[in-house]
């Protein structure tokens, strides 16, 4: 099924500054950009922020400008819409202080997720909800339900493509029910399968919370065959989340 292996906005081998450059370096320059525009609202800031981060994809990450763009295209419909109606209520410099601020910062996290793998952000997640465990937090759980997320994405978003292709491929496009009875219970068949990968390794268990440490060795969650398969041996020293 098509879509199950490319999360849109996932990490892409290859070579450059930003891909050398630390996690945590690039997270705070992605909440910073993110901070600066919506802080100072002005097209001069959104400007510089636009000339920034798209000198750095270029530079940092080698990405050509027709590349960035195919970045955009997912969002192009809503920031169109969004454009007009900033136009027709404040005019052209408030519409592109607003909609080059969020292509900014749609951006600067892409930019974060391009060049580093899920892996090194799923345990960065873990190291950064760390400090909350006196407060009961438990972050490799956190990062679990984020992979599971990020995984589950491309899944349903492959499911809608081939259910919408074998509907149109036997003329019955026009109808709803087709598209949307296959989809409800691929979706609903894929949660059940997750949901028992993950009680089989004795996640989402509140009795002693003994699974909470074993999250890590190859999880993989397959939705090509159908198997839902979280996880392989734990190793049960809890740094690591894998995917």
């Amino acid at each position: 099924m098509r879509g199950f292996g490319s999360t849109m906005g996932l990490h892409e081998p290859g070579h450059g500054f930003l891909y050398r450059t630390p996690l945590p370096v690039k997270a705070a320059g992605s909440l910073a950009c993110a901070g600066v525009v919506l802080a100072w609202r002005s097209p001069s800031v959104t400007g510089v922020a636009l000339a920034l981060i798209l000198t750095v994809l270029m530079v940092g990450a080698r990405r050509s400008p027709a590349r960035i763009l195919r970045m955009l295209l997912p969002a192009a419909p809503v920031l169109a819409i969004l454009a007009l109606y900033q136009v027709w209520l404040q005019g052209w410099a408030a519409a592109f202080g607003v909609v080059g601020g969020i292509i900014a910062c749609l951006l600067a996290a892409r930019a974060l997720t391009l060049t580093t793998p899920v892996q090194d952000i799923l345990d960065g997640v873990v190291r950064l909800a760390g400090p909350f465990r006196v407060l009961g937090a438990q972050p490799e759980r956190f990062a679990l339900a984020l992979s599971v997320m990020l995984r589950s994405i491309p899944y349903l978003a492959g499911l809608f493509v081939d259910v919408r292709d074998a509907a149109k491929a036997r003329g019955l496009d026009r109808d709803p029910r087709v598209a949307v009875t296959p989809l409800v219970v691929g979706a609903v068949a894929y949660a059940h399968r997750t949901g028992e990968a993950l009680a089989a390794r004795g996640l989402g268990d509140h009795d002693d919370g003994k699974g909470d440490d074993d999250i890590d060795g190859g999880g993989d969650i397959d939705g090509g065959d159908g198997n839902g398969d979280i996880g392989g041996a734990g190793s049960g020293d809890g740094s690591r989340v894998r995917t």
